[in-house]
């Protein structure tokens, strides 16, 4: 095993984000918060020694978290809420900060860029 230097943020929809999805017209999925919350976004941050930092960088990046999570689920903007403040973030995600990451894998990690929202 390796250490990364690299610390993590995993976004957990919370009951907010929850209820936009079961309310988008058309939508016909049986969703839970438990499925929701079972294979969440982890993002890679800059190590840290304060948990505190890596709450900090959220709030630098939730615009960008927060399209990126509606947009899983619905391109289309016209059906995402047109409130995306960072209040309204925190309510509807919850963020875990760990700041300990390890590769399992003998192989050169590879990154691409993500799609501009």
């Amino acid at each position: 095993m390796y250490f990364v230097d690299r610390s993590v943020a995993v976004i957990k929809p919370k009951e907010p984000f929850l209820n936009w999805l079961n309310n988008v017209p058309g939508n016909d999925m049986d969703l839970t918060l438990d499925s929701l919350r079972a294979d969440c976004t982890v993002i890679l941050l800059p190590e840290f020694t304060d948990p505190e930092e890596g709450v900090s960088r959220i709030d630098d990046m939730y615009e960008q978290l927060f399209k990126m999570e509606l947009a899983s689920w619905y391109e289309d903007e016209a059906l995402w809420p047109a409130e995306r403040s960072l209040k309204t973030f925190w309510e509807w995600f919850d963020v875990e900060i760990h700041s300990t990451v390890l590769d399992s894998v003998d192989e050169d990690i590879h990154n691409y860029p993500a799609a501009e929202l």
